[in-house]
């Protein structure tokens, strides 16, 4: 099983980038599916989150500007980011929890990251 990131790039401040990040391999299911973010020189942070149900949350740094959702079908998550700021530039990693078709065991998976960098 692994989940690969998609999406990253160069924006001019005020754009918007949607980022898209795919599980693949033998999964059986996936719980909850996420967005973190690490700037250069500080720790990582949530971003945003959603259930398997569609329950989705924010962090305050993007709420009212981003949006959260998923493709089951696809096992498949998206961000959505609107009207970006150049303290939004950080490597993107999406996150899930995901049960294996091969064993039925659920982990914690990470994708590998796609940098977004937003010029002022």
């Amino acid at each position: 099983v692994q989940l690969q990131a998609f999406g990253g790039g160069l924006v001019q401040a005020g754009g918007f980038r949607r980022l898209s990040c795919a599980g693949s391999g033998s999964i059986n299911s996936i719980n909850r599916m996420g967005w973190y973010r690490q700037a250069p020189g500080k720790q990582r942070e949530s971003v945003a989150r959603i259930s398997s149900g569609g329950t989705t949350a924010y962090s305050d740094s993007v709420k009212g500007r981003s949006s959260i959702s998923r493709d089951n079908a696809k096992n498949t998550v998206y961000l959505q980011m609107n009207n970006l700021k150049p303290e939004d530039t950080a490597v993107y990693y999406c996150n899930a929890d995901i049960q294996s078709g091969v064993d039925l065991n659920w982990r914690d998976y990470w994708g590998q990251g796609t940098q977004v960098t937003v010029s002022s």
